[in-house]
């Protein structure tokens, strides 16, 4: 075998560097590994030559081949293992070079259909302890075996080439590192777009229609749908739907929890993700498959622990939902779960709201408009039992029953235009328990007098004088119709913590274990206004022996 001289040598290397620098300036793995082939083959004039990547655990992953045929490659029907001569280097991890694979002892895995093979050259491709691939080289052309100068060549080429991998393998590490931001970025986006739309709305139906749209136009598909459990929470019901084939979808627009998809998702609570419709038997549509629409992803729409709603994308379109996009339906599916959610919730307070309001004018109407109805009709009484011997008095009776009337539909109209009562337009509350008494004294024939501090208990929250006052109001209208009373004394005095109103009469009484505050509508307002303001009412009454009632409210709100 002819040597090589110095100078070729010398040239060969030279050409060598300058291929070697072009390898490293190239980026791309994949043309990385086939220049590397190529390059080693035609330094050494091999007939094959072959390059193999290994993994972290020394494991052949990627091989690529120059010098067979199609044809040849189509016979040997498989890539190598990693066995015999090429396990060998990879545990040995330095150059092979063997004058004649088939009687060295190490070789084997030579599959059916492979081309026979003599000299074999092989060198690790390392960078530092690191293990990164191998060179084969087998059969130099015109030679019986590669020389050691050969491997010298190869040995520096792999230097290069462990280098070259190693760059393009931390390049597309790069860009798979700014492919995924980039890709995050445009989730925070669309997150950040679905957050900013329904946090502007508590509206149900806008709710889902914002959300559906941005995740329609996100994925790309054609067809959206989203259904919400009913009250009973044994169904679900088609809400919404958005995009092409509405009718198809429509065929069937209930579902029973567990029934199909969007039951399973709903019984569930994970997502259930399909790439083929039509051999899928949990799915009860058939118009919808046979619209064409071949994968569908339904995530469910959750709240405080509990799945509210099912939201499905599909497309006609081949696609693989990766878990990537199904993280990031969820996160939508989560976040759209609990705004409907505090939707509802905000829907029920207003109810509760209009309940509360419609309570309150109940009890203004009763304790302010009929107690004045009533006490008209009072006036009217003592003016028909006096018309025949005191006419003067009669008629100021009945002129006091005109005035009151006439303040009664003055208190409707208010009630009409603004809800509001009129009861304290000007006055404290100690001014207005001295109307009371004056009212109540002229209407009955029972004397009444009132005890109070003389400042008027200024500072006293106003909703905290207005549940006094009705009480007063209501306490002294049931003395007038129930009691028969002769005497009545209201007293209201302070302690550090507390305002306390006393309306004590010595009138009939009554039996308390025979009444429930419950069954008196008066009775029932005064405990409400009092704990409402954070009070309390207390009844004392017995058979013949009268009736005091006790009212407490909190000095300051």
């Amino acid at each position: 075998m002819a040597l090589l001289t110095r100078e070729q040598l010398e040239e060969r290397l030279a050409a060598l560097h300058r291929a070697s620098l072009e390898l490293v300036s190239d980026l791309s793995l994949d043309t990385v590994l086939e220049r590397i082939v190529n390059l080693a083959r035609e330094q050494v004039e091999a007939t094959y030559a072959a390059l193999g990547v290994v993994d972290k655990d020394g494991s052949l992953v990627q091989f690529i081949q120059a010098g067979m045929s199609e044809e040849e490659v189509r016979r040997t029907g498989r890539t190598p293992e990693g066995m015999g001569l090429l396990g060998a280097m990879g545990k040995e991890r330095h150059t092979i070079r063997v004058a004649n694979v088939q009687k060295d002892i190490r070789s084997a895995g030579f599959p059916d259909g492979h081309p026979r093979m003599t000299s074999f050259l092989g060198v690790p491709i390392l960078l530092g302890d690191n293990l990164l691939g191998q060179i084969y080289l087998t059969d130099k052309k015109g030679y019986p075996e590669f020389t050691e100068a050969d491997a010298r060549v190869i040995e520096t080429l792999a230097a290069y080439a462990a280098v070259a991998i190693s760059n393009a393998r931390l390049y597309e590490g790069l860009v798979g590192r700014d492919e995924a931001l980039q890709q995050r970025t445009q989730d925070l986006s669309l997150l950040n777009d679905v957050a900013a739309a329904l946090a502007g709305s508590l509206n149900v139906e806008e709710i889902l229609d914002q959300t559906l749209i941005r995740v329609m136009d996100y994925l790309g598909v054609e067809a959206g749908e989203i259904f919400l459990c009913e009250e009973s929470e044994k169904e679900l019901r088609l809400s919404l739907h958005r995009g092409q084939y509405a009718e198809a979808f429509l065929t069937k627009d209930r579902f029973r929890i567990g029934e199909g998809f969007v039951g399973i998702v709903a019984k569930t609570g994970k997502p259930l993700l399909t790439e083929n419709l039509k051999n899928d038997m949990r799915y009860l549509r058939p118009a919808v498959v046979a619209a064409g629409f071949t994968c569908m992803a339904c995530i469910p729409l959750l709240a405080r622990g509990s799945t509210i709603g099912v939201m499905s994308v599909a497309t006609r379109r081949e696609r693989h939902f990766n878990e990537r996009e199904i993280d990031l339906l969820t996160a939508i599916g989560n976040w759209a779960g609990i705004t409907i959610e505090n939707a509802r919730l905000h829907r029920q307070a207003q109810r509760v709201a209009i309940l509360e309001e419609r309570e309150r004018i109940g009890m203004d109407l009763h304790d302010g408009i009929i107690q004045s109805i009533y006490a008209v009709g009072l006036a009217l009484e003592y003016a028909r039992a006096t018309i025949g011997d005191d006419t003067k008095q009669s008629n100021q009776k009945i002129e006091q029953a005109i005035e009151g009337l006439n303040k009664t539909i003055r208190d409707i109209r208010a009630y009409i235009l603004d809800l509001r009562p009129r009861q304290f337009v000007g006055e404290d509350l100690v001014t207005g328990l001295k109307r009371l008494v004056d009212e109540y004294q002229k209407n009955t024939l029972a004397d009444a007098s009132l005890f109070a501090p003389p400042d008027g208990l200024a500072g006293l929250p106003t909703s905290h004088a207005t549940a006094l006052f009705h009480i007063c109001q209501e306490a002294l209208a049931n003395v007038a119709k129930h009691s028969q009373a002769r005497r009545v004394r209201v007293h209201l005095w302070t302690t550090k913590e507390r305002v306390l109103l006393e309306v004590a009469d010595n009138g009939q009484g009554f039996d308390l274990r025979k009444m429930s505050v419950t069954l008196g509508h008066g009775l029932s307002n005064m405990h409400i206004r009092a704990r409402k303001v954070g009070g309390d009412v207390e009844i004392t009454a017995a058979p013949g022996e009268g009736t005091t009632v006790l009212a407490w409210v909190p000095r300051r709100a």
